[in-house]
């Protein structure tokens, strides 16, 4: 069974750090790419944030960049993203997905958009706020 399940949330002040954790199951993460999205309440989901199968190579959201950070384990079959100085509009649930309907090797780079993830974790809360 495949699945994917974020932790590492929290609340935190202005500034501050968090890193989430994504541990994936029923399939080898060395193949697939990993994508980090965000919704706040009210607003739609967005994209925070994603790391490659094939070289690693990662993407980041404007909003983010320079602030946070994703890194992936396959040994531990474990994705991460890294955040730091965090903001108050930072404030959302946060998700993993991959993109286990592409076939293996079919992009050199992870896609950016979530429609082209098919299977999330149920995501984590994160809190910025003094």
């Amino acid at each position: 069974q495949v699945r994917l399940v974020e932790s590492g949330g929290g609340l935190v002040q202005p500034g501050g750090s968090l890193r989430l954790s994504c541990a994936v199951s029923g399939f080898t993460l060395d193949y697939y790419n990993i994508g980090w999205f965000r919704q706040a309440p009210g607003k739609e989901r967005e994209g925070v944030s994603c790391i490659s199968s094939s070289d690693g190579s990662t993407y980041y959201a404007d909003s983010v960049k320079g602030r946070f950070t994703s890194s992936r384990d396959n040994a531990k079959n474990t994705v991460y993203l890294q955040m730091d100085n965090l903001k108050p509009e930072d404030t959302a649930v946060y998700y993993c997905a991959t993109d286990l309907f592409t076939p293996p090797g079919t992009r050199s780079t992870c896609p950016h958009s979530q429609h082209e993830y098919d299977h999330w974790g149920q995501g984590t809360q994160v809190t910025v706020s003094s």
